[in-house]
């Protein structure tokens, strides 16, 4: 492709939150199979790369100083990311499927095994986004684990140790035992050999020996190697330590400029991480995220916000961008900071479905209408179409 990729982010009924409330909203079907597989579909219908399933541990809070659960105006509970996209994945043919996975808490081995069944599921589209938790409200859902103080300013101070830092170095971790696990199986260790009796070759099975501060996992996984070899991973980035978390373990890091300048910073910030983490040679998609509420006019989509906001009872505000106008608007802003650095975008619809099919059916063809974006998908998978060759298996001996 010439132009930036394209995702897009979904999280109940858009990211505004208002937007259940909306005419066209079906907050009655947010818990149903059917409502996440037509968004998935929609998305698919305009050849978008990928989609984002958003998940936590916790009810969902509009900012980080609400307690969760306290909201009785916003969308409460959702469904887990990673089951939905395995429901949705059947029932789409093309576009990848990157549920969010929280990574604090949870164990390496179990996830491992589902995002590679996922990858068979869908036929080599998977990918996962990775996640960290340290709220202390988080922390009692499991009791196990406490932090101390997180503090999210300690996010932009690499060199300085903290339990944010440990949080995102234990992710470096979890990402690698990922890694190693899908990489236990060699691609051929299957022989299904009715004659001979022998269905697996054993030989072709690897332990792992992960042994470090947070994890000790022997292996083998118990799921053969994934249809891509390495599902890719992602991981939302703001600041320095989450930015050297990306750069050395993911394919995608997604980022919140505001700016075409702040684009061009953070790229070549995840870039000099990326080389100080030896990957330098590798491929790192770096995405801009985006709010967008769109309109067939600016003051359509300034309007609608207006009326958003109005009902919610305050101005919507986020971690990433808020772009509020009409698709060949987004389409000059996109074109103008993928020329900064950005290699692709994901999309957080402010409401559903409303701004989802103005991504795919106003933004897409007013981009392809400049050349910068595909008519028809060009890969079967998720690599494929992120433009990455299936990895050799680090432990098949030649």
């Amino acid at each position: 492709m010439t132009g930036p990729r394209i995702a897009v982010a979904l999280d109940g009924a858009g990211w505004h939150p208002a937007a259940w409330r909306e005419p066209d909203a079906r907050p009655g079907e947010l818990l149903t199979a059917g409502y996440w597989t037509d968004l998935v579909r929609e998305a698919e219908a305009g050849k978008l790369d990928f989609v984002t399933l958003e998940d936590s541990l916790a009810l969902q809070t509009v900012s980080s100083l609400d307690r969760p659960g306290e909201r009785t105006d916003i969308v409460q509970g959702r469904l887990d990311a990673v089951l939905i996209a395995a429901r949705v994945a059947p029932l789409t043919s093309h576009i990848g499927l990157v549920p969010t996975a929280v990574v604090t808490h949870t164990e390496p081995f179990h996830l491992s095994k589902a995002i590679a069944t996922l990858d068979y599921v869908s036929t080599g589209r998977a990918g996962v986004r990775v996640q960290v938790a340290g709220r202390a409200d988080d922390n009692r859902h499991f009791g196990r684990r406490e932090f101390g103080e997180f503090r999210l300013e300690d996010a932009a101070e690499p060199a300085k140790p903290s339990p944010l830092a440990d949080l995102f170095d234990e992710a470096a971790d979890y990402v690698e035992v990922l890694r190693r696990l899908w990489d236990s199986w060699e691609d051929d260790a299957e022989i299904r050999d009715v004659a001979t009796g022998r269905f697996v070759d054993r030989d072709k099975l690897h332990y792992i020996d992960f042994g470090g501060r947070w994890f000790s996992v022997k292996g083998p996984s118990i799921t053969p190697r994934p249809p891509q070899g390495q599902p890719p991973v992602t991981a939302l980035a703001h600041a320095a330590v989450p930015y050297r978390l990306a750069a050395r373990s993911a394919d995608v890091v997604y980022v919140t400029p505001f700016d075409r300048e702040q684009a061009a910073s953070i790229v070549a910030e995840v870039r000099d991480e990326q080389d100080k983490a030896g990957r330098g040679a590798e491929t790192l998609h770096v995405f801009g995220d985006v709010v967008v509420f769109l309109g067939e006019s600016e003051q359509a989509a300034a309007d609608r916000k207006a009326r958003l906001d109005d009902r919610f009872g305050a101005p919507y505000s986020s971690d990433a961008y808020v772009f509020t106008g009409t698709p060949a608007g987004l389409a000059d802003l996109l074109l103008d900071w993928h020329g900064a650095g950005l290699s692709g975008f994901r999309l957080r619809p402010g409401a559903v479905p409303h701004d989802l099919t103005a991504v795919t059916r106003g933004l897409v063809p007013e981009l392809r209408s400049r050349g910068a974006f595909r008519t028809e998908y060009e890969a079967s998978t998720l690599r494929g179409l992120l433009g990455l060759a299936r990895p050799a298996n680090r432990y098949t001996t030649v």
